[in-house]
């Protein structure tokens, strides 16, 4: 396992900045650095739309900022996409799709623990994008196949340019609409989740993972066949824990877990310090040693990074920098109460 832990910090990618070089400054700042997302600088940077770059049958408003999906343009474009399915590079994310993730691929990276690199789901992106009849594409049997395909594709794409810049490279697969599924109102249940999820994991490189800052069934996550869950700890980890036994069996598969921690919306950060959030998750490791889990085996196994992305405060950037220090302190106090290296 190439994931490092030791409470290193990492974070996830969607920032707030309309300055890509700035944004790109702050992801370097962490231990384990990304490319940013930049919804703000362009609609090109949103997340759905970036994976949905090359997508038979996407219709992309920039203007309006909205992304839709066409069965009759799908039909047409299905076949060019196929010809080029053998061909990794047509699954990449292109510069006018990424203000940054080109650059953050020119720079010298090997000297850092590791890297990481993030697509969004397929779970998520067939939730969110709709067709002519504002029906979710998940639900198509003709579009749902070649959409696992398709972004699995584009995941180890990603993944063999990251580890070119640093051999302990990794993926997340951003899954927000995974809470969704354990919803009645779904009409995607947990079974058929498993069920594709399952089969787009058996199509992507190691090391892998999943990313959400939602309150899912997390014995369906941390049973998966995955390399490291990100999650927010913040607003979820007294519940969180008491998947005590699935996490025991996550670590001991070699997982690696991601605290998110610290918020990064404006009221909730101003009320926290490296002070409480220290003690918070402290209390939390408190209650897994008790039921049994090796706290020096856990923090081995565990990264640190700020609870969410944020794109709604009203200081745009200033208080995402600002979690992003609060991290590294926090990092560092965590570190040195429990002698890590």
């Amino acid at each position: 396992m190439t994931i490092p832990g030791n409470l290193l910090t990492t974070a996830m990618a969607v920032m707030p900045h309309t300055d890509a070089d700035r944004a790109l400054s702050t992801a370097l700042s962490l231990d384990v650095p990304f490319w940013p997302q930049l919804p703000n600088l362009s609609y090109y940077e949103d997340m759905y739309v970036q994976a949905a770059e090359h997508f038979p049958g996407m219709v992309l408003d920039l203007e309006g900022r909205r992304l839709s999906f066409s069965m009759d343009k799908f039909a047409l474009e299905l076949e060019e996409a196929l010809a080029r399915f053998e061909d990794p590079e047509y699954f990449d994310v292109t510069p006018d799709y990424s203000a940054v993730y080109h650059k953050f691929l020119d720079m010298d990276l090997a000297d850092r623990p590791a890297i990481r690199g993030q697509l969004e789901g397929p779970v998520s992106f067939g939730f969110n994008v709709k067709d002519e009849n504002d029906r979710p594409i998940i639900f198509s049997d003709n579009v749902r196949p070649f959409m696992l395909e398709f972004m699995a594709k584009r995941v180890n794409i990603q993944l063999s340019k990251l580890k070119k810049k640093n051999e302990n490279a990794f993926m997340f697969v951003d899954e927000p609409g995974l809470q969704f599924v354990f919803s009645a109102l779904s009409g995607y249940d947990d079974t058929a989740a498993r069920r594709d999820l399952d089969e787009f994991f058996s199509m992507i490189e190691r090391p892998r993972g999943v990313h959400l800052c939602g309150n899912p069934d997390w014995d369906f996550l941390l049973n998966m066949d995955l390399d490291v869950l990100s999650l927010d700890v913040y607003s979820n980890g007294n519940l969180f824990i008491q998947y005590h036994k699935a996490i025991s069996r996550f670590l001991d598969r070699g997982g690696r877990l991601v605290w998110g921690i610290v918020p990064t919306n404006v009221e909730p950060f101003e009320k926290e310090g490296a002070g409480s959030l220290a003690d918070y998750l402290s209390g939390l490791w408190d209650e897994l040693a008790a039921k049994g889990i090796d706290r020096d085996f856990l923090l081995s196994r565990s990264l640190l990074s700020p609870a969410t992305c944020c794109l709604v405060n009203p200081d745009r950037e200033r208080t995402v920098e600002r979690a992003f220090a609060l991290l590294r302190e926090l990092s560092a106090r965590l570190r040195e109460k429990y002698r890590l290296e």
